[in-house]
């Protein structure tokens, strides 16, 4: 637009529309062409409009609504919801905006084809798969409430603080326009509860610390939701009053070597109250025992002593059996003069091997003849044997 001396001129495009105000007050509306005005006294103002997919400012909709009604419905769609509805506006067949309840927002229809859709959010909680399919959830702000639950997943629904419906797999929108709207998901795989070390005296007034693992998995995800904000925090209270009972009822070597016992002591305390929580145990189990420093130095001691003492009975089980072995060879011996000369010449060979001289004296008739008498005792040994 220009202002030349007493001309009021303006050019609007195609995808234009201009308001023409004289001293403030609407004239008419201008269609895309060349304008040119004999204002001399310059009472005459355009405002140039786009309006291909444009939005226009709702007081001015309004305004032209009253005044010139004709115009208003030709060139603008109103979309006006109520304190229940919303309304879908969608532009030449594509969704565009969500108009939210007791707002009021105006579009140009001149160029663009507007479709408008009003919902009921009064008489439809859920938000029906072609609405949800058009709507961008992430600009409805707090009118819509969506989730997906995954497959191993369990969904509650609750409205107004009440559990309405408990959801399946897959993706749920809500109308939370007039109301409270929260979906709750649950994971319905075993969980695994790591119960930390904690200081406990046993029953012999030893301090130690205990630290346990247990499987937790939610099997009714409404009483669980109904029985605490938090279910494995609630569980892992539990497992700590049960592994202090177990372990303050006991003494050091009692726990030292009833593990198993306390595992089950365990488990049966926390899957008693586990059923009202809408969970179950699965396995549960001692990790570590830790023992203060100056325990740990006394049994490690205690463990030594017993080694060695158990190193000492084999070494004089294995003394017996040698000697044993020992008193029935001198028995075979004794009997049997050959063997003990037999005995003789095998420690005898044993004897050269590791010595580089040795000088035998078998008295008369040297080597020769004790040879001699080692055939002669082998024959008469023979002819007694007969």
């Amino acid at each position: 637009m220009s202002r030349l001396s007493i001309w009021t001129t303006a050019v609007v495009k195609d995808d234009e529309r201009a308001i023409l105000r004289r001293n403030g007050r609407f004239e008419k509306l201008l269609e895309p062409g060349r304008f040119i005005e004999f204002d001399p006294f310059q009472q005459l103002a355009v405002e140039i409009l786009k309006i291909l997919r444009a939005e226009i400012a709702p007081e001015k909709a309004l305004l032209l609504a009253k005044t010139e009604p004709d115009i208003a419905i030709e060139n603008f769609a109103i979309v006006q919801p109520g304190p229940t509805e919303v309304a879908i506006v969608s532009m030449d067949g594509e969704p565009k905006h969500l108009v939210l309840p007791n707002t009021t927002r105006a579009f140009w229809k001149t160029l663009t084809a507007i479709d408008v859709e009003v919902i009921d959010t009064a008489s439809a909680l859920r938000v029906e798969k072609r609405h949800l399919d058009k709507l961008d959830v992430s600009r409805a702000g707090n009118s819509v409430v969506s989730t997906i639950v995954e497959a191993n997943q369990a969904g509650l629904l609750f409205v107004d603080g009440v559990l309405t419906e408990r959801l399946g797999p897959g993706r749920h929108a809500f109308w939370a326009v007039g109301r409270n709207v929260r979906i709750v998901t649950m994971d319905m795989r075993p969980q695994p509860l790591e119960v930390t070390a904690q200081e406990i005296l046993t029953k012999d007034r030893v301090g130690i610390r205990v630290t346990l693992t247990a499987f937790t998995r939610i099997v009714d995800p409404e009483i669980a939701a109904a029985a605490s904000s938090d279910v494995n925090a609630t569980l892992y209270r539990y497992i700590q009053f049960a592994i202090r009972e177990a372990v303050a009822t006991r003494t050091l070597d009692d726990i030292l070597a009833a593990r198993h016992t306390i595992d089950n002591e365990v488990r049966a305390y926390v899957t008693n109250r586990a059923g009202a929580l809408g969970a179950e145990i699965g396995e549960i189990g001692v990790k570590d025992v830790i023992l203060p420093g100056d325990v740990r130095e006394l049994l490690n001691k205690v463990v030594e002593a017993e080694r060695v003492a158990k190193a000492n009975i084999i070494r004089r089980q294995e003394e017996t059996a040698a000697t044993r072995s020992l008193l029935n060879t001198s028995k075979l011996m004794e009997n049997n003069p050959l063997l003990l000369r037999l005995k003789e010449l095998e420690a005898l060979e044993k004897l050269v091997e590791k010595v580089g001289r040795i000088d035998l004296h078998t008295g008369a008739g040297g080597f020769d003849a004790l040879l001699s008498n080692l055939y002669k005792l082998g024959d008469q040994k023979a002819a007694e044997q007969k």
